[in-house]
C-alpha cells in the first residue's frame, strides 16, 4: 500500500474526514493511518433514515475507529434540518439536486467543525463508492471549504490504486453491516419500489452483514471499471 501525500496547503498532518459509514471509510482510515496522517472521523449524517439504521451505521464506524485508535466525533442527528433542506426535492433522482443539498449540508458542518478546532484539511469517504458522482461530491466539499479561510477540501480520488476493491475486502474482513440503500427516506422508498417490481423482498433494517454475503460480484465490478 503506497503512502498518501497530503495537499500542499497542509500545514500539519491532521485531517478531518467526514465519514458516511464504516464500509466506505474503512480503506481511507487504514491508508491514512499507515501514511502517518493524524486522522479524525467526523460522523454527521442526519439524512440516514430510520433512526435504527442511523445508529447501526454510526456504531459500526465508531467501533472500527476505536479498533484503530482513531478519534471519532459524533455530531448531532438534526434530522428535521435535513428534511427542511430536502423539501421540494423528494422525487429527485439519485445523484440529482437532492443529493447536492445533502452533501452541502454535511460538508458545511464538517468545515465549521474544522475551523473551530484547528483542522486545515477536510475530506470525505463518500467519493469511494462507485454509486456516487465524485465530481458532485468534490464540488460540494470545495464549496463548503471556501466559507472558511485556511480550510482546504482534499479532492483525492479514493477509488484509485485499488481503493474501491479494498473497500469491499475490508468490509468482508471486519464483518461490517451491509447497507442496502444510500441512506435517506427517499432512497429507501425508491430502492424498495425497485426491488418489489423485480419480485424481491423489501429491505430489512439491521439484518445483513458483509460476513454473510458474497462480495465477489462487487469486487469483480470495481476491478473491471
Amino acid at each position: 500500500m503506497y503512502e498518501l501525500q497530503l495537499p500542499p496547503e497542509a500545514t500539519d498532518n491532521r485531517v478531518l474526514m467526514h465519514s458516511c459509514c464504516a464500509p466506505c471509510a474503512g480503506d481511507l482510515m487504514e491508508r491514512m493511518q499507515k501514511s502517518g496522517i493524524a486522522l479524525t472521523i467526523f460522523f454527521y449524517n442526519p439524512n440516514i433514515h430510520p433512526k435504527k439504521e442511523y445508529e447501526i451505521r454510526k456504531n459500526e464506524n465508531r467501533r472500527y475507529a476505536e479498533q484503530l485508535g482513531i478519534p471519532c466525533i459524533d455530531a448531532d442527528y438534526d434530522v428535521q434540518n435535513w428534511f427542511s433542506r430536502a423539501k421540494g426535492f423528494e422525487h429527485a433522482p439519485e445523484r440529482g439536486e437532492r443529493c447536492t443539498k445533502c452533501f452541502d449540508m454535511r460538508f458545511e458542518r464538517t468545515a465549521l467543525y474544522a475551523a473551530e478546532n484547528g483542522f486545515k484539511i477536510i475530506t470525505s469517504s463518500l467519493g469511494i463508492s462507485r454509486w456516487k458522482d465524485m465530481d458532485q461530491i468534490n464540488d460540494c466539499g470545495l464549496r463548503a471549504a471556501k466559507n472558511y479561510e485556511g480550510i482546504t477540501y482534499w479532492t483525492y480520488n479514493w477509488r484509485k490504486e485499488g481503493g474501491a476493491a479494498r473497500m469491499y475486502e475490508i468490509a468482508k474482513r471486519e464483518e461490517f453491516y451491509k447497507q442496502e440503500y444510500c441512506g435517506c427516506i427517499f432512497s429507501l422508498r425508491d430502492t424498495n419500489e425497485w426491488r418489489v417490481k423485480r419480485g424481491r423482498e423489501e429491505i430489512k433494517i439491521g439484518e445483513e452483514f458483509y460476513s454473510e454475503v458474497n462480495v465477489e460480484k462487487e469486487l469483480t465490478q470495481v476491478r473491471n471499471k
